[in-house]
């Protein structure tokens, strides 16, 4: 089965989303599914250097309070999922263009799959910046992606292809994330149980049996 994950690494329901999804494909006999992540920006128009996250936050969900509370929602759905968020580690809101072209570049080295994971760990558990080019040397490293990493980020190598994403995404109206495209004949928004990433998977499956 192939499936397209829309998704950033600093969205919270979309690491959730990965592993409710991980969960589905082991509960099925489909086999091993081949994943392609597609790139979406929640904050585009962040700087290139990001923005302290406490004001940025604030401002964007109206104080401290209210972020209080999104972050323990946020937490209690992670701890369902097997996943500790670590928020009150996480100093930086990152642009994460180039976080998105590093999965890409993973991508032809066959290490996408563990570039995202390990991404989404740093963020969220470590609190690491993924947008600062020597965290995102250091985690390619951790995650076997081979090459001047640093030297790489400072050329144009998948800005094209990330680009060609973002447009994608807004072609077919996706507007938030988690987005998960199954066969290309099977939708699915948002971190949803696993029940439901299992009725979804098993859907797509009958679809494509029933176009051949």
């Amino acid at each position: 089965m192939h499936i397209e994950v829309f998704s950033d690494s600093v969205c919270p329901w979309c690491y959730i989303g990965k592993r409710h999804l991980e969960q589905a494909l082991a509960q099925t006999d489909f086999g091993p599914a081949d994943i392609h992540w597609r790139a979406f920006q929640l904050n585009p128009d962040l700087p290139p250097a990001g923005r302290d996250r406490h004001a940025y936050l604030d401002a964007k969900f109206g104080g401290p309070d209210a972020v209080r509370a999104i972050h323990a929602r946020i937490q209690e759905a992670g701890r369902g999922a097997g996943i500790e968020f670590q928020f009150d580690r996480i100093n930086r809101s990152p642009n994460t263009f180039n976080a998105h072209r590093l999965i890409r570049l993973a991508d032809t080295q066959q290490r996408a799959a563990t570039m995202v994971e390990t991404l989404f760990q740093g963020y969220f558990i470590e609190g690491r910046d993924i947008g600062d080019t020597q965290t995102l040397a250091e985690l390619a490293r951790a995650a076997g992606v081979v090459g001047d990493i640093r030297a790489w980020l400072a050329g144009d190598e998948q800005r094209a292809q990330v680009q060609e994403d973002l447009q994608t995404a807004h072609r077919l109206g996706i507007g938030g994330v988690p987005f998960f495209i199954m066969d290309e004949r099977y939708a699915l928004s948002g971190a949803q149980p696993v029940a439901v990433f299992v009725q979804a998977l098993q859907a797509a499956r009958q679809k494509s049996r029933a176009m051949h």
